[in-house]
C-alpha cells in the first residue's frame, strides 16, 4: 500500500519513437539538420561501439527517461552485430521499463531478426519486437522483405517517413502501399511532409503515426499537420526520438507538441490542447503501438504502469488547473514515482536500487572513448 495523499496518480507515458543509444552524441551537431546529423554525430559515433559503451550508453538514456515518468518506450535500432544487440537489449531489461525493440536489418535477413526476437527479446517479460525499416522507392526490395519477416512475426512494421522535404523523391507512402504494408501494422515516425491524399490514405488503412516535436525543431525539419491527422483520426503517439532531443524529458516533449503547432498556426486554439496531448502521451501511445489493451490508462485488468505525481513543488504550486499544470508546468522532477507492472523504478523522487553517479560515470568514460577513438 502506498499514500498518495495530496498527489495526483496517472498511467505512465509512452514514448512510441526513440533512439536510446544516441545518448552517446547528446548535445553534439548542434549546427547540423537531419543529414548533417547521420554525417557527423550517428554515423561516425555508430561504427565505434562496443558492448559495454552501447549498455552504459542505453542505461543512461532509459533511467532517465524512467525518472521523467516513462513507463513504456519503442527503441528504433540500427545496430547490426549479435553481441551489440545482445547487449542493447540486456541494458534496456535492466532498466525495468516496457519497451519494444525495433530492429532494423541491413539486408534481408530474416534469420537474424528471428534470431534476436526469439532469444533476446522474447525471454524478456516486458520486452517486445518490432521490424524496423527506411521506406524508399531505392530500397523497396528491402521493405518488402522487412514487411514480409515483420507478418510472419506477427508484430509491427516500424518506418521513418518523410521527416525531411528531400525525402518526397524517396515516395515512402507509395512505398508502404505497393508492398501491402498500409494497415494497423505499420507505425510510421515523424511524417512531416505528407500530402493529404498520404494522410488520407494513413488514415483510411489504419495506420499509426508518431510525432517528434523537440527533434523536428533541433533540425529544422518541420511542422507535422497534427489539425489533418487529427481530422482523418489517424492515431498518433508522441517521440522523443533520441539524441535529437539530447536528453529524455517527457514533460518538455508535451509542452512542445502544443507550442510548435501554435506557432506555426498563430492560432492558441489548435489542436492538440492540454487534453490532447496528456492523451497522446499515454492511451494514445498506447493505442498508436497497439498495446491499448495492457497500458495507457488506469482502467481494472490492465498492467500496473503508473506514474505519481507531487505537486507541492515551487514550479508546479498552487493549484489552479490540473491537467494544465501536468502539461505546462510539469518537469522530471515533479514525478515522486514510477511503477511499471507494479514494480517501483522510482519511489520518493529517487531512482530504486540505482546509483545515478555510477551510471553517469559509466557513460562518461565510454564517450570518452568513444570521441577519442574517433
Amino acid at each position: 500500500m502506498v499514500d498518495t495523499s495530496g498527489k495526483l496518480v496517472m498511467p505512465g507515458f509512452v514514448d512510441t519513437h526513440t533512439h536510446l543509444w544516441q545518448a552517446a552524441i547528446r548535445g553534439g551537431c548542434t549546427d547540423g539538420d537531419l543529414f548533417g546529423w547521420f554525417e557527423r554525430c550517428t554515423d561516425p559515433a555508430r561504427g565505434r561501439l562496443t558492448p559495454a559503451a552501447l549498455h552504459s550508453f542505453v542505461r543512461l538514456a532509459a533511467l532517465d527517461a524512467v525518472q521523467s515518468g516513462v513507463t513504456t518506450l519503442v527503441d528504433w535500432v540500427d545496430i547490426f552485430a549479435y553481441d551489440l544487440v545482445e547487449s542493447y537489449v540486456r541494458a534496456l531489461a535492466g532498466s525495468g521499463v516496457r519497451f519494444t525493440y525495433a530492429m532494423y536489418p541491413p539486408k534481408p535477413d530474416g534469420a537474424l531478426l528471428t534470431k534476436v526476437k526469439k532469444e533476446l527479446v522474447d525471454p524478456v517479460p516486458l520486452g517486445s519486437f518490432q521490424v524496423a525499416t527506411h521506406a524508399a522507392r531505392s530500397a523497396q526490395y528491402l521493405n518488402r522483405a522487412h514487411w514480409e519477416a515483420a507478418q510472419d512475426m506477427g508484430v509491427m512494421l516500424n518506418s521513418h517517413v518523410l521527416e525531411r522535404p528531400e525525402q518526397r523523391a524517396d515516395d515512402p507512402v507509395g512505398v508502404l502501399a505497393d508492398i501491402g504494408a498500409l494497415g494497423p501494422r505499420l507505425l510510421v515516425n515523424h511524417a512531416i511532409h505528407l500530402t493529404d491524399e498520404e494522410i488520407a490514405a494513413l488514415a483510411d488503412h489504419d495506420a499509426r503515426a508518431v510525432h517528434c516535436p523537440l527533434s523536428n525543431m533541433r533540425l529544422g525539419s518541420g511542422v507535422m499537420r497534427l489539425s489533418e491527422f487529427r481530422r482523418r483520426g489517424v492515431k498518433v503517439g508522441l517521440g522523443l526520438d533520441g539524441g535529437t532531443n539530447d536528453t529524455s524529458d517527457f514533460q518538455a516533449l508535451m509542452k512542445t507538441a502544443i507550442g510548435l503547432q501554435r506557432s506555426h498556426a498563430m492560432d492558441a486554439g489548435v489542436f492538440p490542447q492540454v487534453q490532447d496531448v496528456l492523451r497522446m502521451a499515454t492511451l494514445g501511445g498506447a493505442e498508436a503501438i497497439g498495446i491499448a489493451d495492457r497500458v495507457g490508462s488506469l482502467t481494472p485488468g490492465k498492467r500496473a504502469d503508473v506514474i505519481v505525481i507531487d505537486p507541492a513543488a515551487l514550479n508546479f504550486a498552487p493549484r489552479f488547473e490540473w491537467v494544465g499544470q501536468i502539461v505546462f508546468n510539469g518537469r522530471p522532477e515533479n514525478i515522486d514515482s514510477v511503477f511499471v507492472d507494479g514494480r517501483p523504478l522510482k519511489f520518493g523522487g529517487r531512482l530504486v536500487d540505482i546509483d545515478t553517479g555510477e551510471v553517469v560515470r559509466e557513460a562518461e568514460t565510454a564517450a570518452t572513448r568513444l570521441h577519442a577513438a574517433g
